[in-house]
Parts: C-alpha cells; structure tokens; sequence
C-alpha cells in the first residue's frame, strides 16, 4: 500500500507517483482514491485526462466501478504544465495516450513543489512498453503496480489481450474489447492467434 510522502517544508520540491498495470486492475480506482484523500486535506488538485478518452464521460475521469472526479480534458501533455499552475497536486489518468512531453511536464512539475499522480497502462496489447510510461517509472519517486484478475486462470493478470483483430495501437474499449490475462494466459492467446 502506498503512503504519502513526510513532508519537510525546507526541501521546497514534490515528487512523482505512478500507477501502473494492465485493464481491469484498478489504476484509474487508486488514482481517484489519492486525489480524493488530497482533496480531503483542503490542498489544492487538479486532474487531467486526454481528450481522446471519452468511454465514461467527456469531462470526468471514472473508474469501471463508476467511481468519479472531475477532470479537466487536454490535447496535449503541454496544456497540463500552463493548467496545473498553483496545484499543489496534479493527476494525470490514462498516460500512456499523452506524447512524450509528458515526462518533462511531470518532472518540472515536481521540481515545482508539485505532488504529481500518474496512472497508466504500462504495456500495449502487444505486451510493449505504452508510449511515455517506462520514462515516467523510471523518473517517479514512487512506483505501484497494480494487477488484474486473468479471465482465463484465476491468476494476477498484467497483460491487456485485445479480442477484435485490431492492429491500431490505440484502441479505445471495454470488457467487450480486452481481457486481462496471466502472462500464460496470454502467451497461449497470442500463439492461437498468430496460427490464424
């Protein structure tokens, strides 16, 4: 379980935590759990969210279980760095859709004094790193990994199997779209479709 970082008012600097795993693991879930818990404390939050991510709601970032916050919709990781100003913590859902900008934006936002909340997924359907998520991991102080339940085996899943024959690296979707899986699990999925 993660726990807030102690803060010491002389070291003027925050700190970046990232959320990551495959669909169905509960990153947006823990994502709007931390920021809520800020918002409790009275600091100030904003969060952000491609404008591409429309499944739930146009401007809220929601979990599958319906869980919700409002969100401000960006087109560009550039957009945060002008919106964020005054935050004391900032929250960035589905990362993996923003350009690479986004790493420099989190980082001179917690050179800023900035708390900055990433959640992503981690790996594409075809079990790559996703986008700007590997540069974020490795510059955030705090890493957690969350997991699945495997559809197929009962097991922790980490990886997002994409069903329909879709070869468009983004694809926006639901249950109906991607299952999680077990690395077994997906192992044995890939092969069945690659004999296709």
């Amino acid at each position: 379980m993660f726990l807030e970082n102690t803060v010491n008012h002389k070291e003027q600097f925050g700190w970046i935590e990232v959320i990551c795993g495959s669909m169905f693991s509960g990153k947006t879930e823990e994502l709007i759990r931390r920021l809520k818990r800020a918002q409790f404390a009275k600091q100030k939050v904003e969060i952000f969210k491609p404008t591409i991510d429309t499944r739930y709601h146009d401007e809220m970032v929601v979990s599958h279980d319906a869980n919700e916050i409002r969100s401000t919709p960006v087109p560009a990781a550039a957009n945060i760095a002008i919106l964020a100003q005054g935050c004391d913590v900032v929250g960035i859902d589905e990362a993996q859709f923003f350009d690479d900008e986004i790493v420099k934006i989190c980082n001179d936002l917690a050179n800023q004094g900035i708390r900055v909340i990433v959640a992503g997924l981690d790996m594409d359907f075809k079990g790559n790193p996703f986008g700007p998520m590997p540069a974020l991991m490795a510059t955030a102080e705090y890493v957690t990994k969350v997991h699945a339940v495997c559809t197929r085996t009962g097991n922790l899943a980490n990886y997002s199997f994409r069903k329909p024959d879709n070869d468009k690296l983004v694809m926006l979707g639901e249950t109906e779209e991607y299952e999680p899986l077990s690395r077994a699990a997906y192992f044995y999925a890939m092969k069945k479709d690659e004999e296709k």
